[in-house]
């Protein structure tokens, strides 16, 4: 809501920079606005959340040994005593160096970088202080590597899982101040919505259009972009998100000029949506600045290391999953007469028609019924239309075909094209022909540059409902963004996905 009706809803008048009881514009809206979130609240959350994940990961590595080893306890209770603190207090320091209790605007997948960098880094610096203590057990050693080991796999898990559970309450993340209120700003304010683990909190959005005060998907669009400077100071905000990319330069430096110098983060967001964000980085270009794209799936020794990867993973996981294959495969044939899996042609890299295998989760007349049922509800036709899935699917064999579908279990014999080079572990979906037919050719030459995978970030997405459009827009950004930490961030999610399972069909 704009400063005048929220004054109004409150019953108070305003007039110029004052209100008639004599509050300033921004003391009148700390008594509209709700209340801002809180970084150093967060931060400490976090940082409770690495402790628990070190602890666990020390108590683990113990009681492992222990069991292996009884003398152990000789050892690990002097070793303890003086590591355990110390390794508490490296990992929080180096964790705060790496900018991990920054509170907001991290990705996961840059988080998971960083922590796997600052754990190992830990851990190496301990093991380097037990050489050079010549009284330090030889268990010790162990410990630093394997409990780090450990740290690097708990961590992420401890922040996921925090964020899960508080990451909507109202006081996680940092507080922001939007520039703008057009399509832009709409856009930057729905995604923290969206994903609230981000934990930028978009506090109001300042406009001095004043036909567009208001809400902007609903935050209060509370006035000028002049109150920024006493919101900043009455809300303590120090990042504001400049997203105002159809004025022209000399306006645009006025207001970073006259506004900006309020806040100590100021980003500013380019009107190029759909360029890779993840791998972009600055250029000085005799004082111009330039932005370098690293077309990452382009370098040769990428795809060379990304396919040692598949193979190593999928062989494992291969061996690891052949239990669950033999007892889904002896529960299709007692539901329903015929073969256990079933192929389907689908698009590859390069454009290429491959061939995949599926457990088989629908009747043999799966087609004909799917026509029938789709010719007698309009409902369920459009629905087809715009997911090519239906949430009430009639083909679907009953118990174990809807398990399968359910934990998309039902994609492990793919693990065999992955193997063969058709596939990869992670990469976007291969669709068949009439769907991918609803893509633009431009979108489709570029996933045809890339072989398709058995996992994607569209497949993990809280938006993997929303259509084409964001399927198109996830398969993009992987595409244009892709790292081996990504693909790693990717294949934690799947596991998620697969044992906690939200609206699949």
């Amino acid at each position: 809501m704009s400063l005048a009706s929220s004054a109004a809803k409150h019953g108070m008048a305003t007039s110029g920079s004052e209100s008639s009881v004599g509050l300033p514009h921004a003391r009148l809206l700390a008594l509209c606005l709700p209340s801002p979130a809180r970084p150093f609240a967060t931060l400490m959350v976090l940082a409770t959340a690495d402790s628990a994940a070190l602890f666990a990961a020390r108590w683990l590595h113990v009681a492992r040994w222990s069991r292996l080893n009884a003398s152990v306890y000789v050892h690990v209770n002097a070793v303890n005593d003086f590591y355990f603190p110390l390794s508490l207090g490296l990992t929080v320091s180096l964790f705060a160096v790496f900018g991990l209790y920054t509170a907001g605007g991290l990705s996961p997948v840059e988080e998971l970088r960083r922590l796997t960098v600052a754990t190992a880094l830990v851990a190496l610096f301990l093991v380097a202080a037990v050489i050079f203590w010549k009284d330090a057990p030889v268990y010790s050693r162990k410990l630093f590597v394997t409990s780090g080991l450990l740290t690097a796999a708990f961590a992420p898990v401890c922040r996921a899982l925090t964020r899960r559970l508080l990451s909507r309450k109202s006081w996680w993340g940092v507080p922001v101040v939007v520039f703008g209120s057009g399509e832009t700003a709409r856009n930057l304010v729905a995604s923290p919505q969206r994903q609230p683990g981000i934990g930028l909190k978009p506090l109001a959005c300042l406009d001095d259009d004043a036909a567009k005060h208001g809400e902007c998907c609903g935050v209060p669009v509370t006035g000028p972009l002049s109150l920024a400077t006493e919101m900043a100071a009455v809300f303590k905000v120090r990042y504001a998100l400049v997203a105002m990319p159809g004025v022209d330069r000399e306006q645009l430096l006025s207001i970073l000029e006259r506004w900006g110098a309020a806040f100590t983060h100021l980003i500013v967001i380019p009107n190029l949506f759909g360029m890779a964000s993840a791998w972009v980085s600055t250029r000085d270009l005799g004082g111009v600045l330039g932005l370098e794209l690293r077309q990452n799936l382009l370098i040769p020794l990428n795809g060379w290391l990304k396919r040692a990867i598949d193979l190593a993973a999928a062989s494992l996981l291969g061996i690891v999953s052949l239990p669950v294959l033999v007892v889904a495969a002896i529960w299709i044939k007692i539901v329903s007469p015929g073969p256990v899996f079933y192929h389907q042609e689908r698009e590859g890299e390069g454009g290429s028609v491959i061939s995949i295998p599926k457990l088989r989760t629908m009747y043999p007349d799966a087609e004909s019924k799917l026509a029938a049922y789709l010719a007698t509800s309009p409902t369920a036709a459009m629905e087809w239309q715009r997911h090519f899935k239906l949430w009430d699917d009639p083909r679907v064999l009953p118990g174990i075909g809807r398990i399968l579908r359910h934990t998309s279990l039902d994609e492990l014999p793919q693990i065999w094209s992955v193997l063969k080079g058709e596939m990869s572990l992670v990469g976007p979906r291969p669709f068949p022909g009439y769907h991918v037919g609803k893509f633009s050719s431009e979108f489709r030459a570029l996933r045809n540059r890339v072989r398709p995978g058995l996992t994607g970030l569209w497949q993990v997405s809280d938006r993997r409902h929303d259509g084409l459009q964001a399927q198109q827009t996830l398969d993009t950004y992987y595409i244009r963004n892709w790292s081996l930490w990504l693909d790693f961030y990717i294949l934690a999610q799947t596991v998620r996905v697969v044992l906690f399972p939200r609206g699949m069909y």
